[in-house]
């Protein structure tokens, strides 16, 4: 019987974190032991900074939750790295916009 979606919801690899080990791992199927793994591995910050840092690069730099959720996973430190995540074609981003967002993101890596 296919599974039918209810919600759908971008989060950031902290978050899937969070959730994952609220369940416990005695709890967790293979794959999501594996998820677990990679989750812990790749944090970058705690779950509630993720989230603020993602609700602030959306509505302050008006980007997708998608796109404001991979740079707050990957955490860039350069306008090169920063370009890959927004060159999808269909908007061209100043170099101004760019150096703010890793200005923002590099306070958020000083709070850490």
């Amino acid at each position: 019987m296919p599974r039918k979606i209810l919600n759908s919801q971008t989060i950031t690899i902290p978050q899937v974190k969070a959730i994952l080990e609220r369940l416990g791992e005695e709890q967790l199927d293979q794959f999501q032991r594996r998820s677990l793994d990679y989750a812990a591995k790749f944090s970058k910050m705690d779950p509630q900074m993720a989230e603020e840092l993602k609700d602030t690069l959306a509505k302050k730099f008006e980007l997708d939750e998608e796109e404001a959720a991979q740079i707050v996973n990957c955490m860039p430190k350069s306008l090169e790295e920063m370009r890959i995540f927004l060159a999808g074609g269909r908007k061209i981003v100043e170099t101004a916009k760019l150096q703010a967002i890793l200005s923002t993101l590099a306070d958020h890596r000083k709070e850490k």
